[in-house]
């Protein structure tokens, strides 16, 4: 049992808790909603565990907004200004983009439909918009447990669903773990239909302020790195390297065939100039085989960040990636589990033994493909 088992949000009671606050030794945990602006009846749900602190959004998919741990802030500068509420995210605008509007978050879940670029139909209309719908779905149960062992964790359930359409449900859960500065993100995807279903899941970790800047280096241990535009390719040697803010510079995508450690876990890691804060990414590589670095050099006031990105499949449009087998194939009420976890690294101390676990695992160096292999880049 746990300590704590506390149901914030429940469908049957219709019940929400919104300004609240619990407490404990080394621990303590608040709501509130959000009121005024594009922000009005957003719910954030906050937690802290031995100095980390975390918001989460369960009005946006159970999305981590932002974290904080000391003086150091763990997330980045976007011209948005959120959360936003998903009232305000026009996701079907004809553009596709309309994901964009709402995008300031530390971790946002794409999927679970689709979560790679817009994709459209022989006549221009849009069929599936950026990065799919789960990031603007309300969550219709959440929970927060302390756990006997001094972990706290946030569940909820978010459904994705369209009559005769895709039935999808997500069962977040984020967990802090004691004695390190850590987050565990255990998601599973359940198939509600009584029909064959498929789905995509892409967890995109972005970085700026107190970690980016100018000389800021990403490991990531792959075997293949293809970069996916001209502009990436002309930097292919350079992909791990961060430059200073560029007002106007173009992103940078590359994409990794992530090479997994003897457990089976996927390995990436950006750590600044200094080496004084870095942030570690592993993943499950069986269930999220596909990897993408995405980097933003513009000026800061642009939305100067790297996005660190674990997925089922490459971001590519949906339909060549399901022509390329990357979409997760659930049977009738099936299940399926992906686990991420972040580790934030403070000090040379801690940050010099992550780098140095990088190296190895990066040895042999992968290959670095300046034209693209057949399957990986939609045309």
């Amino acid at each position: 049992m746990s300590e704590l088992d506390w149901t914030l949000l429940d469908d049957e009671s219709g019940r929400l808790l919104d300004d609240w606050r619990v407490e404990g030794d080394g621990w303590w945990a608040s709501s509130h909603v959000a009121r005024g602006g594009l922000k009005d009846g957003v719910q954030v749900v906050t937690l802290s565990l031995n100095g980390l602190e975390v918001d989460v959004v369960p009005t946006r998919g159970m999305n981590i907004h932002a974290a904080r741990l000391g003086r150091r802030s763990f997330g980045w500068n976007s011209p948005v200004r959120g959360p936003v509420h998903p009232s305000f995210v026009p996701l079907f605008e004809p553009s596709g983009l309309g994901w964009l509007d709402g995008f300031d978050e530390w971790i946002a879940r794409c999927g679970l439909e689709s979560n790679g670029a817009p994709e459209f139909t022989e006549d221009g209309r849009l069929r599936y918009p950026l990065h799919g719908r789960i990031s603007n779905r309300p969550a219709h149960f959440v929970e927060l447990r302390r756990l006997d062992h001094g972990a706290l964790r946030l569940t909820g359930i978010v459904d994705e669903t369209r009559f005769h359409f895709a039935k999808l449900r997500l069962h977040s859960s984020m967990e802090l773990i004691p004695d390190r500065h850590a987050i565990l993100i255990r998601d599973t995807i359940e198939n509600l239909s009584d029909s064959p279903a498929t789905a995509q899941l892409l967890y995109h970790i972005n970085f700026g302020g107190d970690l980016l800047d100018g000389g800021s280096r990403v490991w990531v241990a792959a075997d293949e790195v293809v970069a996916r535009t001209p502009e990436a390719a002309s930097e292919l040697e350079q992909w791990g390297r961060f430059p200073d803010p560029q007002p106007g510079m173009a992103e940078r995508v590359y994409f990794f065939k992530p090479r997994a450690d003897a457990s089976g876990r996927g390995h990436a890691l950006l750590v600044k100039s200094d080496h004084s804060v870095a942030a570690h990414v592993t993943f499950e590589t069986a269930t999220l085989p596909c990897f993408s670095l995405w980097k933003n050099p513009t000026g800061r006031m642009d939305g100067y960040v790297v996005g660190l990105e674990p997925a089922t499949n490459f971001p590519n449009p949906r339909s060549f990636e399901e022509e390329q087998g990357r979409v997760v194939r659930l049977e009738p009420r099936e299940r399926r589990t992906f686990t991420c976890q972040i580790d934030l690294l403070l000090g040379e101390s801690a940050v010099q033994p992550a780098m140095e676990q990088l190296e190895r695992l990066s040895q042999p160096a992968p290959q670095l493909h300046a034209q693209t292999p057949d399957g990986w880049i939609a045309p």
